[in-house]
């Protein structure tokens, strides 16, 4: 109980980090992606199930307050979360290559399904012109931010959750 708390109110902080702070901090009204850090953060330290709640309730305040197509944001951060919680019995939780790769990963994916799912389908197609004035760079400004804000996701997850079970996590044990 006391992680799904503690999960919430980071999904409710960094919802309004996002709406808040970011778009202060925006260059050229680009702005880093915050809920898709926390979905990769938490994918990767808690694995697939919880990687995938946290996008979804991370896109499902997007949508309530932002999204033009009610659940679309949801779908899309809960298949990020989902997707990076493959990596949760692979690699270490405090190595910071891995988020970073993951986090631009992502980012490229989600940007290219708002692309394709929101302006390809009405009819614009400037790609070329949206992958290097909107997908790169913010790609390189949530990865840059990613090395900021990971550490705060990493001490979250272990200090202020309840730790993982480490028989659950056995490669050996089979389910």
């Amino acid at each position: 109980m006391k992680n799904k708390i503690v999960s919430f109110i980071t999904i409710v902080v960094c919802f309004l980090l996002q709406c808040t702070v970011m778009d202060r901090i925006s260059i050229g009204s680009i702005t880093p992606n915050l809920p898709l850090i926390l979905c990769v953060s938490m994918g990767l330290m808690r694995g697939r199930k919880a990687g995938l709640w946290t996008g979804f309730f991370s896109g499902l305040f997007i949508d309530l307050f932002y999204g033009s197509l009610f659940g679309f944001y949801a779908l899309i951060y809960m298949y990020i979360g989902f997707i990076s919680g493959y990596a949760f019995r692979s690699f270490y939780d405090d190595d910071l290559k891995v988020p970073l790769f993951l986090v631009a990963g992502t980012d490229l994916l989600y940007n290219l399904a708002v692309y394709g799912l929101q302006f390809l389908l009405r009819g614009r197609l400037g790609f070329w012109t949206y992958m290097y004035r909107i997908i790169i760079p913010e790609i390189v400004y949530t990865v840059f931010l990613t090395i900021i804000v990971y550490r705060a996701f990493y001490w979250i997850n272990y200090h202020l959750m309840d730790t993982v079970r480490k028989e659950s996590e056995s490669i050996w044990e089979l389910k």
